[in-house]
């Protein structure tokens, strides 16, 4: 058996001893996102610290515990935390809990994250649903040995996206009148913010928003055959013409007011899937 497999046996192995149960839906909460916790029927809590191979969030809004309940009758389990580029772990790390996720049985995977927006249409508090992204981290989880017990050397991207779950989170959206962008991606390792030449060139990439996050996730759980939604929260605009300084107080408080928008999206899907 390959290191990757052994690692996620024995992280298995922990949280087995604490829930046999299955969970078809896994939950990426990202920056100043964590309301979603709340609406969770809460079984069991693990700290990442106490599970083995599992990294540590190093980032302040990122509390660092993997949560197993339910929301609406459907079981989940929610990386509360999770794990970037820039704090200087490998993309095998960073998307190691989607690998141990997978075999907890999860099939569909909803991941947010606080990103710029790039797009002149859209505002700081927008949300926005992910139908696409461009990778600019430099790097990808699947460099490397391919796991074929895992999922195949060469994953199609042609849909990083649930078209089915893209359009019915915006239905639920539309029901519930909450205004939502539909756009493209970019990541980049960060953990700066970008210039006003670097936000001039990555929306002529074809990009809307920009972040430091999620497409490692996307990609691993494509690999693995899991249905991916993402959600973005746009927390500041970075027009190159109008550029202002931002900080990350300022970041988090705009991702915790227009949060409750994104939770409503999210917990009527779990119901629906």
């Amino acid at each position: 058996m390959s290191d990757l497999l052994n690692k996620i046996n024995e992280t298995l192995t922990i949280i087995r001893k604490i829930t046999s149960d299955e969970y078809p839906i896994g939950i990426i909460l990202g920056t100043g996102l964590g309301g979603l916790v709340k609406e969770i029927d809460v079984k069991y809590e693990i700290d990442y610290d106490t599970l083995p191979h599992f990294p540590l969030s190093t980032v302040e809004s990122h509390h660092g515990k993997l949560i197993f309940g339910s929301v609406n009758g459907k079981n989940v389990v929610a990386m509360q935390g999770r794990f970037h580029f820039y704090e200087g772990y490998t993309m095998q790390q960073i998307t190691f809990p989607v690998r141990v996720m997978k075999l907890l049985g999860v099939e569909t995977l909803l991941v947010s994250n606080a990103c710029g927006g790039m797009n002149p249409k859209y505002r700081r508090g927008d949300v926005m649903i992910m139908k696409d992204h461009i990778n600019l981290l430099g790097d990808n989880p699947l460099i490397g040995k391919n796991e074929d017990e895992l999922g195949p050397r060469f994953p199609d991207m042609s849909e990083p996206y649930n078209y089915e779950l893209i359009e019915l989170a915006e239905k639920i959206a539309q029901e519930n009148k909450i205004k939502v962008q539909k756009g493209v991606y970019v990541a980049v390792p960060g953990p700066n913010l970008e210039t006003k030449a670097e936000y001039s060139f990555l929306r002529d990439t074809g990009a809307d928003v920009v972040g430091m996050s999620t497409i490692p996730e996307n990609i691993v759980a494509n690999h693995m055959g899991i249905k991916v939604l993402g959600i973005s929260i746009i927390t500041d605009e970075c027009f190159p013409d109008t550029l202002k300084p931002v900080n990350v107080e300022e970041i988090i408080a705009t991702a915790m007011e227009a949060e409750p928008k994104m939770t409503m999206i999210m917990k009527e899907l779990i119901k629906r899937i």
